[in-house]
């Protein structure tokens, strides 16, 4: 019994370390250029009902259900949405936006479990028709939450969905005709 004891002592003690020393804050980023000028691609990015076009989550399910608030393309408007289990339910907020350059949001989550993350949408010309969009989230889990980040990674996973995203994005912007 003594032996059980010191084992189970061991591995809690053990497991408190691992919550101290694995991070709790969370940063992912991609981008991808397109062949459009930065005012075509910031006013398409702008509003947040786009995203159901090119990213990946209204494909997910079909079936999510929507809700906006306030006028899309400015601050505080809100697109919430409850989904099945893929995609959960949550609310995100423009919170700043900076005319051909950044968008900032504010994402609520509600399922699978409750946080707040930030993302971001950055704009940057390269050239004349040229533009680089940056797509960007950080957020962090609390202790003890964060030992999910030794299970999955985010990184990866939203990453992996950015790069979708972007891609996505390319395609639906460089087929619309340029404007006057």
């Amino acid at each position: 019994m003594k032996i059980v004891g010191i084992t189970i002592g061991v591995l809690v003690l053990l497991i408190f370390a691992v919550v101290f020393i694995v991070d709790t804050d969370f940063h992912v980023e991609r981008s991808v250029t397109v062949e459009k000028p930065v005012g075509e691609v910031f006013d398409y990015v702008k509003y947040l009902r786009n995203q159901d076009q090119y990213g990946v989550w209204a494909t997910r399910d079909p079936d999510m259900r929507q809700e906006f608030r306030g006028t899309d393309g400015t601050v505080g408007f809100v697109s919430a949405w409850q989904g099945n289990e893929d995609v959960g339910s949550g609310e995100q907020e423009i919170i700043t936006l900076s005319e051909n350059r950044r968008i900032d949001y504010e994402l609520r989550f509600i399922e699978p479990f409750e946080s707040t993350s930030y993302a971001y949408m950055l704009t940057e010309p390269i050239a004349d028709n040229r533009t680089r969009i940056t797509w960007g989230m950080s957020g962090s889990f609390p202790r003890p939450m964060n030992l999910m980040l030794l299970f999955f990674d985010m990184d990866e996973a939203i990453g992996n969905d950015y790069e979708t995203g972007l891609g996505n994005l390319k395609v639906i912007l460089e087929q619309e005709p340029s404007g006057p």
